[in-house]
Formats: structure tokens, C-alpha cells, sequence
């Protein structure tokens, strides 16, 4: 099967992608935030509400018995589809935010004033918050680490900024403002070495990279489902078994006990323990359809067809002296982000759109990243495994439009 070919029927597999916006063919460029859905986890949902629809691990009939297997297999497949050593170590959340918010708070006892914690200059807001909100509380001290002239983290940098005191280290495996893919087996054996706890957030790397938190030997990894052609409402805390086990729970409600008296409540087992209350059950099976369809893709192909089409586009963009680029020249994954000097990006992005070119425009919820950036905000064009080569040449003949509208 030709390439082409592949791309084309790759593409059948997601309805909405075939459908006219402002008169033109869509253009779906805006991955980073959220990809879109094949056909078949837009029907293990529909199943799961028309077949099983109950409550999880908490009755005897049928119903429950059929819903109970169907999210449990789920948590299996996220397991095997980052080599988790177990399922107990895959937590269920509705996304990589929460994820990082219960970390934030199961850590406040574990921190005493002075502690460190170390984030990156790329850190996407979740990623930022939940930490200076524990320091806050805690009396630690946030650390940050500053990028090259590149736009890559600094590791020299980072070296010098782990103590004996740094706890916790936070960074995203790969920037969701630009695209850079960071060093994170190198942040990782050295923050170690400090006997520091490396949690990475994995939300814009598991759909272009593949992830192995054991070889990487992260403590934590998390990621969000809507990302990686699931749901939204879903996401994934991944942990170290002994580090989980050792945490106390975030949240109180059922599922998350084992007794509770009114003097006294002792606590479930992993995983279990990190999840009160009913979860999205059909979001954790929609997620699993999406690890499904991931898993029969031919990954190696679909890894160099997006390398492709950034490299493709990022060259064409270099060749345009009204646009400035962020992070050229480094290894990407899955975006460009770029401003037309001169030019607001929401102008930008409301005239792609009106040739039916989705991108993102902003600060995508990198505000401090900005500041370092010396912009207000940049265009991002973002890919996924089923745009084309034509898609992006559509992108770069309409830019040029808008460029050469906004000169006149």
C-alpha cells in the first residue's frame, strides 16, 4: 500500500474530519489541543451507554459485572501501553490537570519550608499552578529552569539548580506551546541522583512518542485522553507502586475505602485508593478503543510521516521573512508555533479559519513562556498521524494570503 494510500483511509476513520468550514474542506491543525476521534471509540461509548450502562465494582447484576470488565480492561491496556510494571499503578482522572493537582496535594506533607521543587520555563499552566499553590502552602521554594537560545531547557542550568533540598521535579516530556521534545532521561537520572521525585507530564507526547515509564524510570507520568483520539473527561496518573502506596489519598467518597466508622476510616488498596466517587467509566472505556486503534497503527510510518510534515512546514515557514519562528531548528514533535511579525496571532488564526484552517492562537496556557518569548502570543499549527502533505501546503497557501492581505 502506497503511503498515500495509507494517510487516505487512515483519514475515513474520523467523520468529522469530512465536512466544509466557511465553504472550504476542513483543515484540522489544531492536534495539541485536542486530536479527533475515530469511528471506533465513538462506538465503544455509544455501546457501553446502549449495552452496560452501570456502576463499577458495586453490584452483583449483570450490568455492573459487564461495565466492571469492560473499565478494568481499559486500565490493563493503559498499563501495557506505557509499560507500567502493574495495573494497580494506573490511576484513573479526568485528565493530566487533575492528575497533577492530586500530586500537588498528596506531596503538602511530605514538604517542609526550604524543600525545593523544580519546573521548566516551557510548563504548560497545570504544570505550574499546583506548584506554586504547595510551595505557598509548604514554605518550599519553586525553582525554574530556563531555556537556551534554541528554546530548549538548559541543562548545565538545571544541574546547578538540584540540591541536596530538591524534592520534586515537574516537566513536560514535550512543550505543548512549541513542540520541543525535552531531555527527560537525562532530567531524570540526574534529579535522581538528588533522590529528588520526577513526575512528567505526558499529555502532548503519548500520541507522537513512545512512552515506557520503565525504562524511562519517571516516579510519575501523566497524560489526558482527549489528546490521544480518546475522550475527554479522562486522563492517567501513572506512579511508581511502592511511591503510590506510600501517598495518602486525595480525595474521601466511596470506592476510595475499605471501612469507615464515624470514628474512623481506613482506606482501599491501589488503585483504588485515588479514586473517590463514580468515575467516568465510559470515558476510561472510550480511551481504551483509542489505545486500540493506536496499537494497530503502523507506528513507525505514522512517527515519520508527522516528523515529515513539521519538518516540511517548518521549512516553508523559514523561507517567509514575515514570520518568526520559536524553537527552529530543534527536535519537535507534532507543532510549530511562530508569529507574523507586526501581527496579533488571534487575527492570524480568525483568517485561516475563514479558509477553513483550524490552528490555535494565544498564550496556550504557557503565559510565562511568553514573557521569556517577548510575545503577547504565537500561532501554533499542530498535526496528528491522519494530516497530509496536502493539508499542510493548503496551510502555507492561505498563510501566505493572510500575510500578504494584512500588507497591503
Amino acid at each position: 500500500m502506497s503511503s498515500d494510500l495509507y494517510i487516505e483511509q487512515l483519514r475515513t476513520q474520523f467523520p468529522i474530519l469530512d465536512q466544509q468550514v466557511n465553504e472550504h474542506q476542513l483543515v484540522y491543525l489544531d492536534n495539541a489541543a485536542t486530536t479527533q476521534k475515530p469511528q471506533s471509540v465513538i462506538d465503544a461509548i455509544c455501546h457501553y451507554y446502549q449495552t452496560s450502562n452501570a456502576n463499577v465494582h458495586r453490584a452483583s447484576h449483570a450490568l455492573s459485572n459487564q461495565a466492571t470488565s469492560l473499565f478494568e480492561q481499559s486500565r490493563v491496556k493503559v498499563q501495557t501501553f506505557i509499560n507500567a510494571q502493574r495495573s494497580e499503578e494506573i490511576i484513573w482522572t479526568k485528565g493530566t490537570t487533575e492528575g497533577i493537582n492530586l500530586l500537588a496535594n498528596v506531596f503538602a506533607e511530605q514538604l517542609q519550608a526550604g524543600d525545593e521543587i523544580i519546573i521548566s520555563a516551557l510548563e504548560h499552566h497545570a504544570n505550574i499552578v499546583p506548584w506554586q499553590m504547595l510551595a505557598k502552602k509548604t514554605g518550599a521554594v519553586l525553582k525554574v529552569i530556563p531555556l537556551t537560545e534554541q528554546h530548549g531547557l538548559d541543562l548545565t542550568a538545571f544541574h546547578s539548580l538540584l540540591t541536596s533540598k530538591t524534592k520534586i521535579v515537574s516537566i513536560a516530556h514535550v512543550s505543548n506551546a512549541l513542540g520541543v521534545i525535552n531531555p527527560i532521561k537525562e532530567v531524570i537520572k540526574l534529579a535522581h541522583q538528588q533522590g529528588a521525585k520526577v513526575i512528567i507530564d505526558g499529555a502532548q507526547a503519548v500520541a507522537h512518542i513512545d512512552v515506557d515509564v520503565q525504562q524511562l524510570d519517571c516516579d510519575f507520568y501523566l497524560f489526558s485522553g482527549h489528546k490521544l483520539f480518546g475522550p475527554t473527561g479522562i486522563g492517567v496518573l501513572y506512579g511508581k507502586y511502592n511511591l503510590l502506596n506510600q501517598l495518602p489519598p486525595w480525595q474521601g467518597g466511596g470506592e476510595m475505602i475499605q471501612t469507615v466508622t464515624f470514628e474512623e476510616t481506613t482506606y482501599n488498596q491501589l488503585p483504588f485508593k485515588f479514586e473517590a466517587g463514580t468515575p467516568n467509566i465510559a470515558g476510561a472505556i472510550g480511551l481504551g478503543a483509542a489505545i486500540d486503534f493506536v496499537n494497530a497503527l503502523d507506528t513507525e510510518y505514522c512517527q515519520n510521516h508527522e516528523k515529515s510534515l513539521i519538518e516540511y512546514t517548518e521549512n516553508a515557514l523559514s523561507n517567509m521573512p514575515e514570520i518568526s519562528l520559536f524553537a527552529k531548528g530543534v527536535t519537535k514533535s507534532g507543532a510549530i508555533s511562530f508569529i507574523v511579525k507586526g501581527e496579533h496571532s488571534a487575527d492570524i488564526a480568525m483568517l485561516l479559519n475563514a479558509q477553513g484552517i483550524a490552528v490555535r492562537s494565544g498564550t496556550h496556557c504557557a503565559m510565562p513562556l511568553m514573557s521569556v518569548l517577548n510575545c503577547s502570543g504565537t500561532v501554533r499549527v499542530s498535526f496528528s498521524v491522519y494530516n497530509t502533505l496536502q493539508e499542510a501546503n493548503v496551510f502555507i497557501d492561505a498563510l501566505q494570503k493572510v500575510i500578504e492581505l494584512l500588507g497591503d
